[in-house]
């Protein structure tokens, strides 16, 4: 069963009658029990709801078309705790006060499914895979490690044989497309270790479609946690090296380049970001993989309008973290300098918060970008990365945008692409005319 939050205004639920407040017992039979439930048994064209309200129990018999919307919003789905202690997870990396969200550890298949969340299936139960194929809630994002029993066991910080690949061959054979990820400890899960993780999952395709790598990251706040350390550059490159040799012989025998490395490898490593081709076809670029490419892909095929377009003088603040730093300024903020009227001072702010090893953009707060742009001359606006903000539009620190630009005394705009809507977007923001 699951509450109805609101109708529809003119939708098939109000017309037939269905309220706020009630709640789905069930569809055609079928136990509803959350938003996917709902979502899978709602679809067809013929639909017998049964309805609870207060003490009553109603039947509703609908017809619509296939897909047609019923038109309810239901009580949003809780996300299910993870159960794992894995020896690099960054929630035990947070430091002490901060909002309680932050210290909530994830595992839940379905927010794999709905928002690429990724997931280890160490608690997953025979029937919810047999949901997860039933419904066909593909594509599933999976976070591997390592498939060597004893390796995984040490990474995921859990003594139960979870048996993932048992799980893996059954939801590939219900043709559910899995994608994977490696967060590469040195010392752990490189060397052989690797080398067998990638050829099981191997096995695998195209059920399983790729495999993320990523290098491990360590705040400061590591205190009586597992003794891990950071790959050396010398370390990253010959990991590049290495994987470049195995997505060639990959591309022979499976068609496709299968594993790919985080861009952290090859910036921190201090070598070009790959070209497109390397990518295929982008399957996690949500995890940092191609992630620059495809911004400076895409940057490159709007420029020529961007360059044309009328601007008034705009003197701009880009904030970034220090590893996009170099990669922005030589394949994006030069060739914006060059149009004229455009002033930009491009600010690679350091993560004292979780600590300089940790430098992505997206992981910066509120209080780190206030203390290194203080006292700056910032001109019109302020532009913040992409995704720096939480879903109620905090920092991970709590600092919100207003505060921000209260100590700053500047407007602050967290920037999103395309970069066709550059100007504009800054031209709202400021009310430049």
């Amino acid at each position: 069963m699951i509450a109805i939050i609101s109708v529809a205004a003119d939708s098939i639920a109000q017309k037939i009658g269905i309220k706020d407040g009630d709640a789905i017992i069930k569809i055609n039979n079928h136990d509803i029990n959350d938003e996917l439930d709902y979502r899978f048994y709602s679809a067809e064209e013929k639909l017998d709801i049964l309805i609870k309200r207060d003490d009553s129990y109603i039947i509703f018999d609908i017809e619509k078309e296939y897909d047609e919307a019923v038109g309810l919003e239901l009580q949003s789905m809780k996300m299910k705790a993870c159960g794992n202690n894995c020896i690099f997870c960054f929630v035990y990396q947070n430091p002490k006060g901060m909002r309680r969200a932050l210290y909530f550890k994830d595992e839940d298949y379905r927010f794999s499914f709905l928002y690429g969340h990724y997931v280890t299936l160490t608690t997953v139960r025979d029937e919810e895979l047999q949901r997860i194929v039933r419904q066909r809630l593909s594509p599933l994002y999976i976070s591997v490690h390592a498939t060597d029993k004893k390796i995984r066991t040490v990474l995921l910080g859990n003594r139960n044989d979870d048996h993932l690949l048992e799980k893996i061959d059954f939801l590939v054979k219900g043709e559910i497309e899995l994608h994977a990820q490696i967060v590469l400890c040195p010392g752990i899960n490189d060397g052989k270790i690797f080398d067998q993780t990638i050829a099981d999952l191997g096995h695998f395709y195209p059920g399983v479609k790729s495999v993320a790598v990523v290098p491990v990251g360590l705040t400061r706040h590591r205190d009586k946690l597992y003794p891990l350390r950071l790959h050396t550059r010398q370390e990253l490159s010959a990991m590049i090296e290495y994987t470049n040799h195995m997505q060639a012989s990959l591309r022979q025998e499976l068609g496709s380049a299968f594993v790919y490395l985080a861009d952290e490898f090859f910036i921190k490593a201090e070598q070009e970001i790959p070209d497109t081709a390397y990518y295929d076809e982008f399957y996690q670029i949500e995890n940092g993989v191609g992630e620059f490419r495809h911004m400076i892909d895409s940057f490159d095929k709007i420029y020529p309008v961007l360059n044309k377009q009328p601007v008034e003088p705009l003197i701009i603040t880009w904030v970034t973290g220090t590893l996009a730093a170099s990669t922005l300024e030589k394949f994006i903020i030069n060739k914006l300098r060059q149009i004229q009227r455009i002033q930009i001072d491009l600010i690679a702010v350091k993560n004292e918060f979780y600590g300089e090893s940790i430098s992505v953009s997206g992981l910066l707060v509120g209080q780190d970008i206030c203390r290194q742009l203080k006292n700056k001359i910032l001109g019109d606006i302020v532009l913040l990365p992409p995704r720096v903000l939480n879903p109620d539009g905090s920092f991970l620190d709590n600092w919100t945008v207003a505060q921000l630009e209260e100590s700053l005394g500047s407007r602050c705009h967290v920037f999103q692409e395309p970069f066709l809507e550059l100007f504009a977007t800054i031209k709202k923001v400021t009310g430049k005319s």
